[in-house]
């Protein structure tokens, strides 16, 4: 008997050789296969033939797997999930090949964050477009994601269930007061905040929230001596001298080496994390856009530390 060439086996042998083992009848794999019985037995003849072996007992119980057919049948299904798998990744390449991420996020992910990440992903995808749209507040973000007019999207968490989201990076607030002045002394159990003439955003910012639920739940009842609009306008008159403030570090950095940075009486961090919607079937650059962002940052291991 001559040597076995594997070359010669046909797919078409395998999957019927697998679908009796499944179904236990030729009638029945045909009926699965939608070919004619003949079809599979032909199949499974001619597949014997070349392999020299009996794979399956015909009998009145229907077709039972002999030891070695077993062995094959076991081997077969490998060949068959390869052969998924390698129609999958092909399938992704071919949805790769063109589309766009839309992005909605705040100033300080769009600067901080997104660069290095969109890198990465069209060194990978040149050929997927990415928009970032820029908004002063998480919560027209979340709807931005909500109403289709973005695809990702960077918010506070916890979020609203209808959105799958994970967490990226921890974000601490700092208190930053201005360089050589003696009446900015740094916090301490004879000083606090209230000390101080704050600088911080406009009622309605996302942060100005946050730090005046923290500020009133810190007891104090502070009322800024400036409303501020842009991140780098409020550092650069916190340098000269016009009072401090109180800032996400991620939003201030780079923080200017002349600043006093303090730790807040209570710590206080956003949350900041991914979201998408959860319901929605995504395109795969989507996917690939999420995947590249989790090996960039990974979540929840990056926490924005003051110095």
């Amino acid at each position: 008997m001559g040597e076995i060439n594997p070359y010669r086996l046909k797919i078409s042998q395998l999957r019927a050789l697998v679908t009796i083992a499944d179904t236990g009848t030729f009638s029945d794999a045909a009926l699965q296969l939608d070919l004619s019985q003949s079809a599979v037995s032909h199949a499974i003849a001619t597949l014997e033939e070349e392999l020299g072996v009996v794979l399956l007992s015909r009998g009145r119980q229907g077709a039972v797997l002999t030891p070695l057919g077993e062995e094959v049948t076991a081997e077969a299904r490998n060949v068959l999930q390869t052969l998924e798998k390698i129609g999958q990744h092909a399938q992704r390449a071919r949805g790769m090949q063109q589309g766009y991420v839309r992005v909605a996020g705040f100033r300080s992910v769009a600067t901080h964050i997104l660069p290095e990440v969109i890198h990465r992903f069209q060194s990978h995808y040149p050929a997927i477009q990415v928009s970032i749209e820029e908004h002063n507040h998480f919560r027209i973000v979340e709807d931005e994601v909500r109403q289709g007019r973005a695809d990702i999207g960077f918010t506070y968490l916890p979020t609203s269930s209808e959105f799958e989201a994970w967490e990226l990076l921890r974000d601490r607030y700092v208190l930053l007061l201005p360089p050589n002045k003696d009446d900015f002394a740094p916090p301490d159990e004879k000083n606090d905040i209230s000390q101080y003439p704050l600088i911080l955003p406009y009622s309605g910012d996302c942060c100005r929230d946050l730090i005046s639920r923290y500020l009133t739940g810190a007891g104090y009842d502070i009322k800024p001596a400036y409303q501020v609009r842009e991140d780098s306008t409020i550092l650069s008159m916190v340098q000269q001298g016009l009072g401090a403030t109180i800032m996400a570090r991620l939003a201030a950095e780079p923080i200017p080496s002349n600043l006093t940075v303090a730790e807040l009486p209570i710590p206080m961090e956003r949350v900041i994390g991914v979201i998408y919607l959860a319901d929605a079937l995504q395109p795969p650059p989507i996917y690939a856009f999420i995947d590249t962002l989790k090996q960039v940052w990974q979540a929840g291991d990056r926490v924005m530390q003051p110095v």
